[in-house]
């Protein structure tokens, strides 16, 4: 059977539910009208079902109660009426006290479906019409002079409140779980945006960084260096092609996710602490110089652990060219049993991205390890300039 296949509890629609309870309820209630071997006189009914015009009823009640099993699911309130009439001919049918609890079974079903699936006023007037029926049948016997059942009459109505409660239950349990799954699918929604605000940011802050510098150098020198101002024009020219060529990756990926059923096409190709040296190179050809120094012996890390060391490196790298005003800075990556250290030194001053300042940098730097459960700290160095620092740990899987 396949893994998706429904259960045949949940292939069977409600209507076929109440069919089959009305059906075993009608059959019990003839089975009680036969003396089988063994019986004395006193232990069974004499009802002719077949006599006195009962078949009549019978014929009624079964196209009643039909009527109301095939309408249940697109009329639930019609189908109870019906099925409740259905009840009460049955009744009058074996010339009964009272509505047997056999006869009941197929409006409890009923019952059930309305109390799990209509709304509270639905509800309350169901459960009324079936009060109504219930409590109004040994009260007509009453009135015309008849014996009535008191003790079925109150099992009946017990039976029918059990199915009111039973099926609000499973209702209110469908509707916690709806809200459940909506809270979840909001959750990851805002999750996925902040996500891809995080990269674009990490993507974008770099390469504007550079086409800064080197647009603050070509102004210097347009005049009395051409050359370098050309070189520098260049740099720009190429940080612009590859940040355009990411961004456009980026919204294919994106398009791609509304395409897929799965909605969880990967965002390739995705960078990682193999990358740092085109990262250092790009940097120092702005006039930044990276002294990149790698403690270790590296190996493969997990994908999300190699895109957030990178992305840590990148934005603290952006910053010192942005903010830090210095020539030169210091990378470090540390590969140890159990985790990844990075560190990241620069002999200048960092404003904008200083804890409670207006740059977003240094709180994207923090919640991308505090995802992974690293440590993450970033401040002014004693001896001037600023240092970042992360530590990653590694799942066990992957020491």
């Amino acid at each position: 059977m396949p893994v998706n296949s429904p259960s045949l509890l949940r292939r069977v629609s409600p209507g076929g539910w109440a069919a089959a309870a009305w059906t075993a309820g009608l059959a019990y209630s003839f089975v009680v009208l036969v003396r089988l071997p063994g019986e004395s006189r006193g232990n069974f009914y004499r009802g002719l079902l077949l006599a006195d015009g009962n078949q009549i009823w019978l014929a009624v009640c079964a196209a009643v109660s039909l009527t109301g099993c095939v309408l249940l699911r697109r009329r639930p309130l019609t189908a109870l009426g019906l099925l409740l009439a259905g009840a009460v001919c049955g009744a009058c049918a074996m010339h009964s006290t009272a509505i047997d609890v056999p006869l009941i079974l197929g409006p409890d079903v009923a019952l059930w479906y309305v109390a799990a699936t209509l709304p509270r006023r639905q509800v309350v007037l169901g459960s009324g019409l079936a009060a109504l029926v219930l409590v109004g049948y040994p009260v007509a016997r009453v009135l015309a002079g008849f014996i009535i059942g008191t003790s079925t009459a109150l099992a009946v109505l017990l039976s029918a409140a059990v199915a009111v409660l039973l099926g609000n239950s499973a209702g209110e349990s469908r509707r916690h779980a709806a809200e459940l799954g909506e809270n979840a699918a909001a959750r990851a929604v805002a999750g996925e945006r902040l996500r891809i605000a995080r990269e674009l940011h990490d993507m974008v802050a770099h390469s504007i960084g550079i086409v800064a510098l080197q647009a603050g150098a070509a102004r210097l020198v347009l005049t009395t260096q051409p050359e370098a101002a050309r070189d520098a024009l260049g740099q720009i020219e190429t940080a612009s092609r590859e940040t355009l060529s990411g961004l456009r990756r980026m919204l294919v990926a994106l398009r791609a996710a509304e395409d897929d059923p799965s909605g969880q096409p990967p965002l390739t190709p995705a960078p990682g602490l193999a990358d740092l040296d085109r990262l250092a190179a790009s940097t120092t050809a702005a006039g930044v110089a990276v002294d990149l120094r790698l403690n270790g012996p590296s190996r493969p890390l997990p994908p999300e652990v190699d895109l957030a060391a990178y992305r840590v490196v990148q934005e603290a790298v952006a910053n010192v060219v942005r903010h830090a005003g210095a020539r030169s800075c210091r990378v470090t990556v540390s590969h140890a049993e159990s985790e990844v250290s990075i560190e990241v030194l620069d002999s200048g001053g960092l404003r904008a991205t200083q804890p409670g300042g207006a740059g977003f940098g240094l709180l994207g730097m923090k919640e991308r390890v505090a995802l992974l459960h690293g440590s993450f700290t970033a401040g002014p160095r004693p001896t001037g300039g600023f240092r970042v620092a992360a530590t990653l740990p590694l799942p066990a899987g992957a020491r």
